[in-house]
């Protein structure tokens, strides 16, 4: 393959219950909401302004409030993972080799720049990526294409010479519809949960899985 996409949360990292988390509590303590873990967790996708919108309604919130709202769900997000932040195992030695061989890498996130810029700076890791999308550089977000087709032209390859790594049936969804394989990690979903996605290669825990270090 000529380059490798990678989603951020759930996919680099194991940190989706934190935001599932920070999510429920915001939504239940501070806008009287009484959600289960269940009904929250299906929504973990997207832009911030949209999982509102879709729990609450278009008319709930104004810009300002989404924003306001959006930054204190990060920030407990952020301190509550903090002390449990690192990549998956096998992940570490796959992005130094991929630098070694020179194959251009990039993130394709729904995540604000201040979770990427979060996860990159405090890992140390920021070379290892030629572009970088965030939730602040697309139009539409996951299940639209954008974020991983801009992800492409920014790195100068194909959209078809892409593997995009991914953890959910939305980030899939938008890599198919981009012309793009990818691969699962099995952090957040189970494989059932992709049957109607022609375009997924492979199923793995985590990348010190066989066919992923094949990938290179």
């Amino acid at each position: 393959m000529k380059a490798f996409i990678f989603d951020l949360n759930g996919t680099m990292i194991h940190d989706m219950e934190y935001h599932t988390k920070a999510w429920r509590h915001i939504f239940n303590h501070e806008l009287g909401g009484n959600f289960t873990w269940d009904e929250v967790k299906p929504q973990m996708y997207g832009k911030n302004g949209e999982v509102l919108v879709r729990m609450f309604g278009p008319d709930r919130f104004t810009a300002e409030e989404i924003e306001e709202l959006s930054v204190a769900k990060e920030q407990r997000y952020q301190d509550e993972f903090r002390p449990y932040l690192q990549l998956l195992p096998g992940l570490a030695e796959f992005l130094e080799r991929a630098y070694q061989l020179d194959i251009p890498v990039a993130i394709g996130s729904a995540a604000i720049p201040f979770n990427i810029d979060f996860v990159l700076d405090t890992l140390d890791i920021r070379r290892y990526f030629r572009a970088i999308v965030s939730a602040d550089d697309v139009t539409l977000s996951k299940p639209h294409p954008e974020t991983f087709l801009k992800a492409a032209a920014e790195l100068g390859v194909e959209p078809t010479d892409c593997i995009v790594f991914e953890d959910v049936p939305k980030g899939a969804e938008a890599a198919h519809t981009a012309g793009m394989d990818t691969v699962i990690l099995t952090t957040t979903h189970q494989p059932h949960e992709f049957t109607h996605l022609p375009n997924v290669l492979h199923f793995a825990e985590d990348f010190t899985d066989t066919f992923i270090r094949q990938l290179l």
